[in-house]
C-alpha cells in the first residue's frame, strides 16, 4: 500500500504557551518505516488523545477507572508494551513527539491488543501542566531520557527542579516516579535533584534495583553486556502533611 510521505516530527501545540520551559524532546530528522506511517493512518484516531488546554477526564479516556501511570518519552514502544500487558489492571499513559516511535507503539498495541494504553503525540511539560490534574497519577516512568552528555548542554536536561516540581504535583500521595538512565552523570544529577524535592521520597538509600516490572531493552542488554551501567531511581509522593515537615536538603 502507496501512502503519502509522512511529515517530519512535530509538537502539536501551535499558541505560545506564554512562558519559556525546557522541552522533554529535541527536533530530530528520524526515519519512519511505512508499516510506522500505515499504524498512524489506521490507528491514530483510536488510540491517542489530542492536546487540550483543559485537564482530561482520565477515566473517559480509558472507558475505565483505574490508576494510571504516565510514560514521558516511550521511544519505540517496546517497553510500554511489556509492562502493559504484565500489568492490566493499569492505565498507560504515553507521551511522546515522534511519528516513528508514535507508529511503532500504535502496531504494538494493535497487535498485542492493548485496551489499556493511550498516547498523546506532544511536548510532555505542557500535557502535564495543561492537562493532567493535580493528585491524579498513580505512577510516572522516565526511562533513557536523553542525557545531553556535553556540560554546555546539561541546561536542557528533563530532570530540574522546576519540573520536578510540576511533575510531583500531579502525583497522587503514594504514587512512585521511576527514573532510568544508562549515563552515570545524568543518575548522579538525577539523584540530586530528586532527593531535593520536598515532595519526594527515596525508596532506597540511593540508587535501586531495576524492579522486575521494568524489562530490559535489547539495546540496553546489549549495553550490559559491554560493561555499561544503568541506573534506577524510585521516589514516592509523600502525603501533604509529611512534605511539610521534611527536612530541606543540604
Amino acid at each position: 500500500m502507496n501512502l503519502p510521505k509522512s511529515p517530519p516530527p512535530v509538537v502539536t501545540a501551535q499558541t505560545p504557551s506564554g512562558s519559556t520551559h525546557i522541552r522533554s524532546f529535541v527536533h530530530r530528522r528520524a526515519h519512519i518505516t511505512p508499516s510506522q506511517e500505515q499504524a498512524i493512518a489506521e490507528w491514530l484516531p483510536r488510540w491517542s488523545i489530542r492536546y487540550q488546554d483543559t485537564p482530561l477526564d482520565l477515566a473517559a479516556a480509558f472507558g475505565c477507572p483505574a490508576p494510571v501511570i504516565l510514560e514521558i518519552g516511550f521511544g519505540m514502544g517496546e517497553t510500554t508494551q511489556k509492562i502493559a500487558q504484565a500489568r492490566p489492571g493499569d492505565n498507560f499513559l504515553g507521551v511522546e513527539v515522534f511519528n516513528a516511535g508514535v507508529g511503532a507503539l500504535l502496531k504494538r498495541i494493535h497487535e498485542n491488543a492493548l485496551d489499556n494504553v493511550r498516547i498523546i503525540q506532544h511536548d510532555a511539560v505542557e500535557v502535564l501542566r495543561d492537562m493532567i490534574a493535580p493528585g491524579s497519577l498513580a505512577g510516572v516512568h522516565i526511562y533513557f531520557p536523553d542525557p545531553w552528555p556535553k556540560k554546555r548542554h546539561h541546561k536542557r536536561r528533563l530532570i530540574q527542579p522546576a519540573f520536578i516540581e510540576l511533575l510531583s504535583s500531579r502525583m497522587a500521595p503514594g504514587a512512585y516516579l521511576h527514573c532510568a538512565t544508562d549515563w552515570e552523570h545524568y543518575a548522579q544529577q538525577m539523584l540530586e535533584v530528586l532527593s531535593a524535592a520536598p515532595s519526594l521520597q527515596n525508596t532506597c538509600a540511593d540508587y535501586a534495583p531495576r524492579p522486575d516490572y521494568r524489562p530490559l531493552t535489547k539495546f540496553e542488554n546489549r549495553g550490559l553486556r559491554l560493561g555499561h551501567g544503568v541506573w534506577d531511581l524510585i521516589f514516592t509522593r509523600r502525603a501533604p502533611t509529611d512534605a511539610a515537615s521534611a527536612p530541606e536538603a543540604t
